[in-house]
């Protein structure tokens, strides 16, 4: 008999999930809204109750706790979304469906879509939306000792026509988060991204952050392929833009053999890398097993 596997993205907007089959293939999706956590978790509980499948992994908003022996895990941790701060997401659907549960990061789920999907073991994959998440597999292993990398919380330099911009992150204001997420663009400009022409400035300064960032990974990981994600980089502008600044910051000091192929948006629209490596990871538990 064929093995199904599940995914769920749970984010602060919406919990995706879906169900897996042995080709990485959905046969079902559903979309929930953020709301409570009894609520929303009842009704993932409810989904995977009437969609059974045999192993399941959660890609989260985070901060999260991943480590298996620490009394928190499964928890989302110190979090701004309202009501969701030190609530387990694992152990209630653990305990109604009764399956093995991987746990990790929305921002790892993706990352993990993405090895498989270009048959790469060392990447590293930044989102780049309301927040910044960052995650880097090497040797198909995630990075991360006591806890997951917080990568969107690396400081960066400003860029000479941002100098007088405090930065949006209420804990450090002009970290990576802080200058080049999205909300960073309305703070400056009082106008979504969405709203901005091509030709406004704040995209020349966004890239060079994000350029900073890969660089960063490039020089402390050196990773295969850099995917740079999320709804900043849904601007067809942006990823040439970050290239640019990418090869000038680099200053050809360790080769790149070719910075097209190195610098790449999601092979999946929509973020479907995340839901493809929730199904890989599951679908790992019954292998180990």
């Amino acid at each position: 008999m064929m093995k199904r596997y599940g995914s769920v993205e749970a984010g602060g907007t919406k919990f995706i999930c879906a169900v897996g089959n042995e080709n990485n293939e959905i046969i079902i999706s559903e979309t929930i809204p953020t709301t409570t956590y009894a609520e929303t978790i009842k009704k993932v509980i409810l989904f995977f109750k009437q969609n059974t499948v045999d192993a399941l992994a959660i890609g989260s908003f985070g901060p999260v706790d991943l480590d298996i022996s620490s009394d928190q895990y499964g928890c989302i941790l110190n979090t701004p979304k309202q009501g969701w701060t030190n609530v387990n997401i694992v152990l209630p659907i653990q305990k109604e469906l009764n399956i093995p549960i991987f746990f990790t990061t929305d921002v790892n789920s993706s990352a993990y879509g993405e090895m498989y999907l270009n048959s790469c073991n060392n990447l590293v994959y930044y989102t780049i939306g309301t927040g910044i998440g960052g995650s880097a597999i090497q040797n198909g292993v995630f990075i991360g000792g006591v806890g997951h990398p917080e990568m969107g919380h690396q400081l960066i330099k400003k860029h000479s026509l941002d100098v007088n911009f405090k930065g949006v992150c209420p804990l450090h204001g002009d970290c990576l988060e802080g200058l080049a997420s999205g909300p960073s663009i309305e703070a400056r400009t009082g106008k979504k991204g969405q709203e901005l022409d091509a030709s406004s400035d704040v995209w020349d300064i966004q890239a060079y952050y994000i350029a900073q960032a890969i660089l960063n990974a490039t020089l402390v990981i050196r990773p295969e392929l850099v995917i740079v994600g999320g709804g900043v980089m849904s601007q067809n502008h942006m990823l040439e833009r970050i290239k640019t600044h990418f090869k000038r910051l680099l200053n050809n000091y360790v080769t790149i053999e070719n910075i097209d192929k190195y610098i790449k948006t999601p092979s999946v629209e929509n973020n479907g890398s995340a839901t493809i490596g929730n199904f890989l990871l599951a679908k790992n538990l019954l292998i180990k097993n």
